[in-house]
């Protein structure tokens, strides 16, 4: 596999690019699909363990990973037009490099966890250059999230239009910090544009499940974790139909 790390516009934010090597083993996987993953954190740090497990997870699967480390932070006059530069830089450098690195740049999803999720609906809704489809785990969408985030956000359900690409979502109804709302309001937003989307909202599960097995548990609810992960098949399944 070869690794790329590169360095955004932005002080600190990068671009971290996972290739899988080329094989005649693996003939028709020369040119692949590619998958920009966005971690969570609240705007004021990015999580590792919707980092690596994720561009790794969907690397088993065939795709071309990126991860993107926006700029995050309270109290240092960051606002949110810094990491909506950032993903916009990120995919526009997905784009420039994606006959050199083997990667379909008609088949670009992006996935974001919580504000993660936010800024991949951003990109989604507001982008530069938009991704192909959009996987969103508990996101943050509506304006009025912003008041547990590092700074402001603007609301993306009213930002939902026709070129908005189809959507995978998943959250929970149990999650006490990301209320589903915010799921259902983009959900609602797609819904009225015409826009494909699948959503599963589960019963249980903290904020922050991720892949939900034990590479990235925090608590032990091993129980409805157990149910939970299977949430990672159901948008493979997706995205490669997605993708046909």
């Amino acid at each position: 596999m070869k690794i790329i790390e590169i360095k955004l516009t932005n002080e600190l934010a990068r671009l971290t690019v996972y290739l899988p090597d080329k094989s005649p083993e693996m003939a028709h996987m020369d040119i692949r699909p590619g998958v920009l993953v966005i971690p969570g954190g609240g705007y004021s740090m990015c999580s590792d363990r919707e980092a690596e497990p994720i561009a790794f997870s969907f690397i088993a699967k065939g795709y071309a990973a990126f991860i993107l480390r926006y700029t995050v932070g309270h109290n240092k006059g960051y606002d949110f037009s810094m990491p909506f530069a950032d993903v916009n830089e990120a995919m526009k450098i997905i784009h420039e490099n994606a006959d050199e690195w083997g990667v379909d740049k008609d088949k670009i999803a992006a996935i974001g966890f919580s504000a993660g999720g936010h800024l991949c609906a951003a990109v989604s809704t507001m982008g530069e250059l938009r991704p192909a489809a959009s996987i969103l785990v508990y996101p943050c969408i509506l304006e009025s999230i912003g008041k547990i985030l590092a700074f402001p956000v603007p609301g993306l359900d009213d930002k939902v239009d026709e070129k908005t690409p189809p959507a995978f979502i998943i959250a929970a109804c149990a999650d006490d910090l990301v209320p589903i709302e915010n799921s259902l309001a983009y959900a609602s937003a797609l819904d009225k544009a015409n826009v494909p989307f699948e959503m599963h909202i589960y019963e249980k599960g903290y904020h922050g499940f991720s892949l939900a097995d034990r590479t990235v548990y925090t608590k032990a609810e091993a129980d409805y974790c157990a149910h939970i992960r299977g949430w990672f098949d159901l948008c493979v399944t997706w995205l490669s139909k997605r993708f046909e």
